[in-house]
């Protein structure tokens, strides 16, 4: 069985594996990556012109540690 001749790789080798699995599941849809890329355009321009408040990364990953 596939799965068992996996499980009898090392672990750099499953991973690479189970990577791209998981990106053959997902195929690149032009619309959503256009979407994307000017949402986060949005989001920078509004950042640099001090429209959205921003936490710094310490007090996130802090809050998440804490979970």
């Amino acid at each position: 069985m596939i799965l068992d001749q996996a499980l009898g790789l090392s672990a750099i080798e499953r991973a690479n594996i189970a990577e791209k699995i998981l990106f053959s599941l997902d195929s690149p849809d032009p619309k959503i990556d256009s979407f994307w890329a000017k949402e986060a355009d949005a989001r920078v321009e509004a950042y640099q012109k001090g429209e959205i408040e921003t936490i710094p990364a310490e007090e996130v990953f802090a809050k998440y540690r804490r979970k």
